[in-house]
């Protein structure tokens, strides 16, 4: 099979957040993926020590170039990015992506625009959310910020529907996007559940989920994953968020069951490959 899916995110040895929550998802429906890392750490920040590093922009480029020289981006139908590490970095993404389209006009470009939640606020530099605003943003045909994010996006709060709708607005006109803002609570939002929003056409559509207790590290890139395969399997954006969110969540509950915080994927395999959507 054909490599399907060039992921463009960090790696870690330890946990599972960037390409390794995303690469195992999409390999598990069926889908060949190049994995370009943009770190290679020993977990994510939220232990009290982290090793390795962000990677040079020079190696992160020098591996697009190789994927371009394997003859990938003819045999792939869509690019994601995730967490990029540094404004260089970023840069070097937009270059491929720009490159990318002119071999293969037809690539799909997904970007998940890392830089922070609710719960920790901002957690990259400012000169990678300006490269995010100034050059990968209004290259993508698909948005997956959460709540927070598109607040930064948009340069606006995102807390309340009206907001939120607004700052959609305001992302969509870049190339008419496609947006679904994740992890969502708004005034009218059900208790204990959170909402994940799809911008498509004129009328968002909100999917609500149970809201568990437990908050790990990797949902978004995980949730990212899923929608790539759904979509690369044939879904329409609406069924392939909606089955996106249902994994994320059953995965969830099999790590609180399991006493983990870390997101406990390899015992989740069977979820991971499933491609049944149910969007009652």
């Amino acid at each position: 099979m054909a490599t399907s899916i060039i992921s463009i995110q960090s790696q870690v040895v330890h946990g599972h957040v960037g390409n390794s929550a995303a690469v195992l998802t999409m390999q598990a429906r069926g889908l060949n993926v190049a994995a370009v890392p943009t770190t290679l750490l020993s977990n994510h920040p939220g232990f009290e020590t982290m090793r390795g590093r962000v990677l040079e922009s020079e190696l992160v480029g020098d591996l697009l170039r190789g994927v371009e020289e394997r003859g990938l981006i003819e045999t792939s139908r869509y690019i994601v990015s995730g967490y990029l590490g540094s404004r260089a970095n970023g840069e070097v993404v937009a270059a491929f992506v720009k490159r990318a389209r002119q071999i293969n006009p037809d690539i799909i470009y997904i970007c998940d625009p890392v830089m922070g939640d609710s719960n920790l606020g901002v957690f990259v530099a400012d000169q990678v959310i300006e490269c995010l605003l100034d050059h990968l943003v209004p290259l993508a045909d698909i948005l997956t910020p959460n709540q927070f994010e598109l607040g930064l996006i948009a340069r606006n709060s995102s807390s309340s529907w009206s907001q939120l709708e607004l700052g959609a607005s305001h992302v969509r006109a870049y190339r008419n996007a496609s947006l679904i803002v994740t992890g969502c609570a708004f005034t009218d939002t059900p208790s204990n559940s959170l909402e994940n929003v799809v911008f498509d056409g004129k009328q968002p559509a909100r999917l609500i989920s149970p809201r568990l207790p437990i908050v790990p590290v990797g949902t978004g890139d995980l949730f990212t994953g899923l929608l790539t395969a759904n979509l690369a399997n044939g879904r329409p954006l609406m069924e392939a968020a909606s089955d996106a969110a249902k994994v994320v969540h059953d995965v969830l509950q099999s790590t609180i069951a399991s006493g983990e915080h870390e997101m406990q994927l390899a015992q989740n395999i069977g979820l991971l490959a499933s491609n049944v959507v149910d969007v009652a």
